[in-house]
């Protein structure tokens, strides 16, 4: 993970609830999660109830859009008493795996899979560069008669900001899933 300040962060932290204690931390979770939206450059909380793709776990995920700010909320004093409050309570068992994801990694992390090491470096460089590749060869071919008339700066731009949000929001949860197999073996 890189401590630069402008590179968006994502934390999951997965706990094992003592049985009988659900109702409690779901609680403790509403409360957190809504103290957590008012610190700056928060992105988000989801939460994922036990299952099977989460080991029986509750997975939190928070997402924020610097290190920066993470950090801020990871060292408030707000934070802090939660957990305090979290300990006092005993209602969780075992121990809090914590797991910090930035930048591309973001890109090839799955929810049902959030406490698992990350998929291989190559695998993933692989995957990027094909899929660079076929969305920049897409925009051009779609869009090139229009950023034609662009400066070079200005066409960058475009075909950059497309690409990062389409890979951001559609293609890569897409390829990740598809190829979760092979990622994560």
């Amino acid at each position: 993970m890189s401590d630069k300040p402008d590179v968006s962060v994502t934390v999951s932290i997965a706990r094992k609830v003592k049985p009988g204690s659900e109702t409690d931390y779901e609680d403790w979770l509403h409360r957190i999660a809504k103290v957590a939206m008012g610190f700056a450059g928060h992105q988000g909380v989801h939460v994922l109830k036990p299952s099977d793709k989460t080991g029986g776990e509750y997975v939190l995920i928070v997402g924020f859009d610097s290190y920066e700010h993470q950090k801020l909320w990871e060292d408030s004093t707000q934070r802090q008493c939660f957990i305090d409050e979290l300990e006092e309570k005993e209602l969780i068992e075992g121990r809090t795996k914590i797991k910090k994801v930035s930048g591309l990694e973001f890109w090839f992390t799955l929810p049902e899979i959030p406490t698992h090491a990350a998929p291989n470096r190559h695998k993933m460089a692989l995957v990027l560069i094909i899929v660079v590749f076929s969305l920049l060869f897409a925009i051009n071919l779609l869009f090139g008669q229009w950023l034609i008339a662009l400066p070079l700066a200005l066409k960058l731009a475009v075909m950059v900001t497309g690409q990062v949000l389409l890979m951001t929001y559609f293609v890569m949860p897409l390829v990740t899933r598809l190829l979760k197999g092979w990622l994560y073996r």
